[in-house]
């Protein structure tokens, strides 16, 4: 199977606690020759919330949801098969991803840039992780990680977009939780976190 040249693209996240650390998110990208010829993909349901949400055919579970990604590598596909052709590579252990549609043992997934694919069950967990305000430039003002759930709580860390948490609670209003690779805890605005729906309660995990 001939691929094409593959190209490479890193986030880098900074996270202000006393010193700056810094980490990489990085994933490669390529579109695959493949015998197979995959037909477009086209969007998935509109996200909406409460009860008018759908389930997966397969699980039961609500559609859309998120999940997370558990493999250090894993590829999304054009088609619910390893006969399609591969669209992105992604080496984020841990990065937050939605699912938009079930068939089988695949998931139609979506990222937070808006890419959508087929990934294999096997690759996600129901574990959820949260990326902070990926729509916000890393130019903006950084986002404020407070030791309680209020504007007025003392601020532990200062956060850069696209920085990775994993989740623990989210009230609708206020999620608990803990940067991925630190392990800094405490809280932020919930709709600053793609990756958590901006009414949704948080406090068990499920794929």
């Amino acid at each position: 199977m001939r691929r094409s040249p593959m190209s490479r693209r890193c986030v880098f996240a900074v996270l202000l606690v006393s010193a700056q650390l810094f980490g990489a998110v990085c994933g490669y990208a390529g579109q695959t020759t493949d015998a197979a010829t995959a037909s477009q993909i086209t969007s998935g349901p509109q996200i909406t919330s409460g009860p008018m949400r759908q389930v997966g055919r397969v699980t039961g579970f609500p559609l859309p949801r998120y999940v997370s990604i558990k493999s250090v590598r894993a590829r999304m596909r054009v088609g619910p098969s390893t006969d399609y052709a591969i669209r992105w590579v992604y080496e984020a252990k841990g990065l937050p991803i939605e699912i938009i549609e079930e068939y089988g043992n695949w998931r139609q997934v979506r990222d937070s840039d808006g890419t959508t694919g087929w990934m294999s069950a096997v690759l996600l967990s129901g574990d959820r992780t949260g990326l902070v305000a990926p729509w916000r430039s890393t130019k903006d003002k950084m986002i404020s990680l407070r030791n309680d759930p209020s504007p007025k709580a003392e601020v532990v860390a200062e956060l850069q977009p696209r920085v990775r948490l994993n989740i623990r609670n989210c009230d609708s209003h206020w999620c608990e939780v803990s940067v991925q690779g630190d392990g800094t805890s405490g809280y932020i605005r919930q709709e600053l976190v793609w990756g958590v729906y901006r009414d949704e309660i948080i406090g068990d995990h499920r794929l």
